[in-house]
């Protein structure tokens, strides 16, 4: 009972961004509970190079590359898995870039780089898959939003604008969707060690910030998003929807 309750078999997941960092550790950790994974990217080497880790691990896998910010890239992909047969039940909106600059300092490409990715491109993808979970009726949608949907620093302000209004459009798809029985979710991770964050794991001063500031005094394992993930995917999960789970140490509890 206990097992079926997170078992993923015969389901199928998309989890954008998952090349590497975090999004590679929660497609690997969907695979792991037994759902077929599509591993995207913006470029396919790193995609394939993924999904082919995946399955040699056992694991079914296949690859994708597309430009979540670009509408019309995204519904090519849609289509071309829908030829393919493959029709995601699961899908994870992780893709995201961070560009640092003091607010009056942050140029508008850059403003609309990040907020394209993050807010827009979530809405391509949800437009673009969530009609095929209508039509079945099932589904599960899971955002990743982070701590900057609910704090801010300084020289994140596109970054926590866009994740920001991704928790706000995570609870407007619920309102929206659950009726058609899809449940929207959303996860808020926040410190890990990944590539993304190589440059404030090597700070010094900002490595001591984090440690001193998260009762948990350590970064995040990108690992320690599997548990989220596969929860909000599986049956274990079926009364939730529109909430935002933090997996960050405790830095929210926090004062």
């Amino acid at each position: 009972m206990t097992n079926a309750l997170f078992d993923l078999t015969g389901a199928t997941a998309l989890v954008t961004g998952s090349s590497r960092g975090l999004g590679r550790a929660m497609a690997q950790g969907l695979a792991a509970a037994g759902a077929a994974v599509v591993v995207h990217g913006r470029e396919i080497a790193g995609a394939e190079r993924a999904a082919e880790r995946l399955c040699a691990l056992g694991h079914e896998a296949s690859a994708i590359a597309f430009d979540v910010a670009d509408a019309e890239a995204v519904q090519r992909a849609a289509d071309e898995l829908t030829a393919r047969g493959c029709n995601p039940d699961i899908l994870v909106n992780n893709a995201g870039i961070n560009l640092r600059a003091p607010l009056l300092e942050q140029s508008l490409e850059d403003w609309h780089r990040v907020t394209a990715t993050h807010l827009d491109g979530t809405f391509h993808v949800a437009r673009a898959f969530v009609p095929a979970m209508v039509a079945a009726g099932k589904g599960r949608v899971i955002n990743i939003c982070s701590l900057a949907s609910s704090v801010a620093r300084p020289k994140i302000a596109a970054y926590s604008a866009a994740k920001g209004g991704l928790a706000m459009l995570t609870r407007s798809m619920a309102v929206e969707w659950g009726p058609l029985g899809i449940c929207c979710n959303g996860i808020a991770p926040g410190y890990f060690a990944t590539d993304l964050n190589l440059p404030l794991t090597e700070d010094e001063s900002f490595d001591a910030w984090v440690r001193g500031r998260v009762p948990l005094q350590r970064w995040g394992q990108p690992d320690e998003m599997i548990g989220a993930a596969v929860f909000l995917a599986a049956p274990a999960s079926g009364y939730v929807n529109g909430h935002i789970l933090s997996v960050d140490g405790g830095f929210l509890a926090s004062m």
